[in-house]
């Protein structure tokens, strides 16, 4: 069963060519009608999260900010992120929407969960818009998981660098953050060695990949790199940070992914959720067609749904960087841990 959050938030107007337009959801939404659910489609209706759920990853000053802002008119945050008058409801209904799939999932014994929603959350920081992002909606579920409890696994595999989920949970030993990305790219952060803070050393797993590299080669450096961190930590619930940005017709980047290339990663993913522990949100993708596919090809293994998608990739670009990466976070795992315990012996 595929739970989905009902009355699809969307960010207002589409300002003339920018690249997060309604459009998207549209094609999002075409994606799993492709699938052809039937009645193993449920559609949840959202709420707009509320001030205490937000503030468990926003500061309550930024939330003041942003609203007074939309309420004045809005206009352009900063060169990439605008808002309008309604985009602050908008984005508690984004939020919220989320929160009323994870609700709904844990009445059913096996179920997956997907948020389409506007607008995408991974680059909000706690005190600022950017990246076309306003509030961090996975940031808010994982939040909320995590205050009853849960161990959260946030997989991120948009082509950029989530920089405002990394620096939520930066120093929180209860999310692991795992994130491929095109590096160098938008934010510019997402090394291998950004690790997590002193009281989270290695719960933050950086896969930087150079442009034009395939989806044979993400999967090797998330096998090598994420893979084993992932067994240790030993989540409750996995969530996905769903960017398909990465696919190779898409304009924003430069990765050469194929709409089976994301089916692939969802089945590498899948194994580490339980059977009603899987969400995944959606955050990039700006070709309407490959989103489109792309959305289809990776919820079809997940529901066991069969559907013709693009064969996956494969190439050498790339192989070299997984190896430094690799070295590159072991080093900064074993510093930060020398550090760790110096500062623990201190007086």
């Amino acid at each position: 069963m595929l739970i989905m959050n009902g009355h699809v938030a969307d960010n207002g107007h589409e300002e003339s060519g920018h690249p997060e337009r309604p459009d998207r959801l549209t094609a999002a939404l075409a994606g799993v009608d492709d699938l052809h659910l039937g009645d193993d489609l449920r559609f949840v209706k959202p709420y707009q999260a509320t001030r205490a759920e937000l503030s468990r990853v926003h500061e309550p000053s930024y939330l003041d900010e942003l609203g007074a802002f939309c309420y004045e008119g809005g206009g352009n945050i900063d060169e990439d992120t605008y808002a309008t008058y309604d985009s602050w409801g908008i984005a508690q209904y984004a939020a919220g929407g989320g929160l009323a799939v994870l609700d709904e999932m844990r009445k059913h014994d096996e179920c997956v969960g997907f948020i389409a929603a506007r607008p995408p959350g991974h680059h909000a920081l706690r005190d600022r818009a950017m990246g076309f992002c306003l509030l961090n909606n996975i940031a808010v579920a994982a939040a909320k998981l995590t205050s009853e409890g849960e161990r959260v696994l946030i997989v991120d595999w948009d082509v950029h660098h989530g920089n405002g989920t990394q620096a939520i949970f930066w120093n929180d030993p209860n999310v692991l953050y795992v994130s491929s990305h095109q590096w160098p790219l938008y934010p510019g952060s997402g090394g291998a060695r950004e690790v997590g803070g002193l009281d989270a050393v290695g719960a933050t797993v950086n896969i930087p990949l150079p442009a034009q590299t395939t989806g044979d080669v993400l999967r090797r450096g998330f096998e090598e790199l994420a893979a084993p961190v992932i067994d240790d930590f030993a989540p409750t619930w996995v969530l996905v940070s769903a960017g398909f940005d990465a696919h190779r017709d898409d304009p924003l980047a430069d990765l050469a992914l194929s709409s089976g290339d994301f089916a692939n990663l969802a089945s590498m993913v899948a194994p580490y959720a339980g059977a009603n522990r899987l969400a995944l949100f959606l955050e990039g993708g700006y070709t309407l067609e490959a989103l489109r596919h792309s959305v289809a090809a990776t919820l079809s293994p997940l529901l066991g749904v069969d559907y013709q998608c693009e064969a996956v990739t494969n190439s050498t670009i790339g192989i070299s960087e997984i190896a430094r990466s690799a070295t590159d976070r072991y080093v900064a795992v074993q510093s930060a841990l020398e550090q760790q315990a110096a500062e623990g012996e201190s007086p």
